[in-house]
């Protein structure tokens, strides 16, 4: 690998730019040019050997430069980064550049051969692992301090000199893609695969993930609709619904672990080994030896940071709960003085002023969620996790607690203290229609039009009416980097969570609610599709093998949900008449089934495999191989060492 680099030359006459870095206005000369040094030098003197240019516009030379790489640069790369590739015998294995040859598709002068998505990943990560070396600050900034093995480019995003870098739009594949996404209405699959290939396998997951959710709530819909128009005031006829809807909630989720796999590993993700993590970019403290690495990076005690958790913000988030609870009984408030003002008039009016305060509820309830979202943010990065995956972990998990009791707790107040069933499915209906309008609105149609007229306004400033495949490379520029950032799936996964849990934890009240969540999926998937293709800022592409901690999320309040329908069913005057002498043996049979259906719901997720047959034999001969490999390499080293031994 050492000689690879070595001959690998920096200099390519076909420049094609992959990623913009974006510097702030008046940064130092003598800054831009240690960081542009930094980029181009080469491997073995700390660089990252890749090209870059000034962006060029008709005001001259501006603080916009273009990142790009040399074929040869981006394959040593993808062997550098791990990427799995297919081979010409339709195995998935990792890529390596001395067997580049035997890789389906690979040819020397084809550039195509790796999608422009992981192209822009290779720059990423080659960026991102840019560290200072003897350097003790940024040149020309004695304030920005640096010391050995610190990220060059997130000390320059922290210090306000690096403002933002993003990769660039393919504008004509990108035109393909919409159409074939969301250009036209029809009836069938997304382009799933063209997804990964264009923006990454975590969106691409996602979108199948949302794919596979929508078509799975089609029986639950299906079934929900005549429940709901024959037997909508006997609640009794809702058990078989409710079984079904328990069941429904494990296979889904077992079979959405098989259908992960499958994309994944077609995708060469499920192969990729778990690089070491880095510390996070937000990550503080006394510069130290990592005793693992044995390099110089930021220490920080771990007793603190558990006490900032369990002394600050472990008080906190119970304080935010105890103000839901509070504006909660608020809302009960609300619906009493609805209901009464009801009573005493007895018109169309008043009927509707029966919702009104559902309504009111709904959208606090979204506004209090999204402030606590920005202060478990701070929180969160206040208590100084180390890695990425730590943060997201309680960050997750934090914004989970708070926003299933925010949008679930008066429903379970509804079921189980007042046991008013036609409030709570006047409740569930409200909360869950208003909500899935409000974040269409807030997350679609509002960025859409907001991004539509300030295109508008910059075309108007150009003097020009060309469309997107005709704008030049500095307008293209321009343009894309006043777009936003699109922060991720975690949003995206947040309201399909909330969305699960209005569906199954009360289904046996409101069985309609399967089949609002399937219109509001159908339109999700093209609202998310527009605002990734024109909305945002192409996200650079990440590998994943699957959805993460959600899936785990998921299956959590699905065992939730097995607890809600059992005392829901318990409740019902058919059960209930069943069991007159002794309300103690209606516990116990309900706590009894309950226990039945929690053992069938985990022996069926231990009979069903996560990863299809096929894929399992395929992944246990990759490791067979790589084992008979390693003993190879074993025995010629043995052999070598032998016949040194000899000879001296």
């Amino acid at each position: 690998m050492v000689e690879s680099w070595s001959f690998l030359d920096t200099a390519e006459s076909n420049f094609r730019p992959l990623v913009v870095i974006e510097l702030a206005k008046g940064t130092k000369e003598e800054t831009i040019e240690w960081f542009t040094k930094r980029i181009v030098d080469k491997k073995a003197n700390g660089g990252a050997q890749l090209l870059i240019k000034p962006l060029v516009t008709e005001n001259g030379v501006e603080n916009i430069y273009l990142v790009g790489a040399s074929h040869l640069r981006l394959l040593l790369g993808a062997e550098a980064v791990g990427l799995v590739k297919e081979c010409s015998d339709n195995s998935m294995r990792t890529f390596t550049y001395s067997s580049r040859k035997t890789f389906k598709h690979y040819a020397d002068d084809n550039h195509d051969f790796l999608t422009m998505a992981e192209c822009q990943y290779i720059i990423k990560h080659e960026l991102e692992n840019l560290r200072a070396r003897d350097e003790k600050m940024i040149p020309g900034y004695p304030q920005a301090k640096l010391y050995p093995g610190k990220s060059i480019v997130r000390r320059l995003l922290t210090s306000g000199i690096l403002i933002q870098i993003f990769p660039l739009h393919d504008r004509e594949e990108l035109k393909k893609l919409s159409h074939s996404w969301y250009g036209r209405v029809k009836i069938g699959y997304q382009p799933l695969d063209d997804i990964r290939c264009y923006f990454g396998e975590t969106i691409a997951l996602y979108f199948g993930f949302l794919e596979y959710f929508t078509f799975a709530l089609i029986p639950m819909a299906v079934i929900g609709i005549p429940y709901y128009v024959f037997a909508w005031e006997d609640y009794d006829k809702y058990v078989m619904f409710a079984t079904f809807n328990l069941l429904w909630s494990t296979v889904i989720l077992e079979v959405w672990k098989r259908m992960c796999a499958i994309l994944t590993y077609r995708w060469g993700t499920l192969l990729m080994k778990r690089q070491f993590e880095e510390p996070r970019p937000g990550f503080h403290g006394v510069l130290g030896i990592n005793p693992v690495t044995g390099r110089e990076e930021p220490m920080y005690s771990s007793i603190k940071r558990q006490l900032r958790i369990y002394l600050v913000s472990l008080p906190f988030v119970c304080l935010c709960l105890y103000f839901s609870l509070y504006v909660m009984m608020i809302y009960f408030d609300l619906e009493q003085w609805a209901l009464d003002y009801h009573k005493e008039n007895e018109s169309n009016f008043s009927s509707l002023m029966l919702y009104v305060p559902s309504i009111i509820y709904a959208i606090v309830i979204e506004i209090m969620n999204l402030i606590y979202r920005y202060a478990a943010e701070f929180l969160t990065s206040w208590e100084n996790h180390r890695l990425e995956s730590s943060y997201q972990n309680h960050l997750i998990l934090k914004v989970l607690v708070f926003n299933f009791l925010n949008c679930f707790a008066s429903l379970f107040y509804i079921a189980f203290v007042m046991f008013d069933m036609k409030l709570l499915r006047q409740s569930l209906a409200t909360l869950l229609i208003t909500s899935q309008i409000l974040n269409q609105f807030a997350e679609s149609l509002l960025p859409y039009w907001l991004q539509k007229r300030y295109n508008r306004r910059m075309r108007k400033r150009m003097c020009s009416t060309k469309t997107d495949m005709d704008l030049s490379l500095d307008e293209q520029v321009n343009m894309e980097k006043e777009m936003g950032t699109y922060l991720g799936t975690f949003d995206d996964y947040l309201e399909l969570f909330l969305q699960f849990g209005y569906v199954s934890l009360f289904s046996c009240v409101y069985p309609l609610a399967a089949v609002f969540a399937v219109l509001n999926n159908i339109t999700e998937i093209y609202s998310d599709a527009l605002k990734m293709c024109r909305v945002y800022k192409r996200p650079f592409a990440e590998p994943t093998a699957n959805i993460g901690v959600w899936q785990l999320a998921f299956e959590t309040m699905s065992v939730i949900s097995v607890v809600t329908n059992c005392i829901l069913i318990g409740m019902s005057p058919e059960v209930d008449a069943l069991f007159p002498d002794s309300k103690m043996d209606l516990v116990l049979t309900v706590a009894l089934v309950e226990h039945l259906l929690l053992a069938i719901k985990f022996i069926m997720a231990f009979v069903i495999p996560d990863k299809p047959r096929d894929i399992q034999m395929k992944l246990a001969k990759l490791e067979f191989e790589s084992l008979e490999a390693l003993k190879q390499q074993v025995r010629a080293f043995q052999m070598q060492l032998h016949f040194l031994l000899i000879h001296h």
